[in-house]
């Protein structure tokens, strides 16, 4: 069976497809078909940090435990550092680049999340792009990743909602260059963090079993 290609993404970031128009793009084809990572973020450039977020959070809005942050936490994590660190473009390791959800999965999404989105798109466009581009700023987005990824990998009941609605912030203003919902998203994950992360000790409970798993 052909294979529907994604979009594109050679123009620069100004010119790239709104998040909902590349949701569609992903979601039409077969869906059995697995989309490797590696392929589908080859032309993003730096955007492929947020594409990465955006998928990463998809599990966290499937309602089958567990999978939310046994999958999605350890993207997050990946993706926050190396915003932490600086890197300028995203990197994956072999291992993840061969793999991919599959098709029907960001249908599922689509359908669920797509009057949200189209709402939300008439409120976000480009500004206050020093949130988004200063080296701090982006240090700072990142280590807040790195600590709500731990927390969706923890299983807490009834938080993969929440935590995956505030990541989707995040991705939202990396995809579409919003410094201003950034600066929300911060907000957000700042109160989240005291709250279900140093507050209630499960950050460190989080890290100990991260660190076991993968190293």
């Amino acid at each position: 069976m052909a294979k529907t290609s994604p979009p594109d993404m050679a123009a620069p970031d100004h010119a790239a497809p709104s998040t909902r128009a590349l949701l569609d793009a992903f979601a039409s084809g077969d869906p059995d078909e697995v989309l490797q990572l590696g392929k589908l973020l080859s032309g993003f450039g730096q955007s492929a940090f947020g594409m990465l977020l955006f998928i990463g959070v998809l599990p966290a809005f499937i309602p089958v435990p567990g999978l939310g942050g046994a999958i999605g936490g350890p993207l997050v994590i990946l993706v926050g550092v190396q915003l932490l660190v600086g890197l300028s473009k995203l990197w994956l390791p072999s291992f993840i680049a061969r793999r991919g959800p599959h098709r029907r999965m960001l249908v599922k999404f689509r359908t669920r999340m797509s009057p949200w989105l189209g709402r939300l798109e008439k409120l976000v466009r480009p500004r206050l792009h020093v949130v988004l581009d200063h080296r701090l700023a982006l240090s700072f987005t990142g280590l807040l990743l790195v600590l709500l990824g731990l927390l969706l990998a923890l299983p807490v009941p009834f938080t993969n909602y929440l935590f995956g609605g505030l990541l989707l912030l995040f991705a939202l203003a990396l995809l579409e260059r919003d410094g201003a919902l950034m600066l929300i998203a911060w907000i957000g994950g700042g109160i989240a963090v005291v709250v279900f992360g140093f507050l209630s000790g499960n950050l460190v409970t989080a890290a100990t079993q991260f660190v076991d798993r993968w190293f």
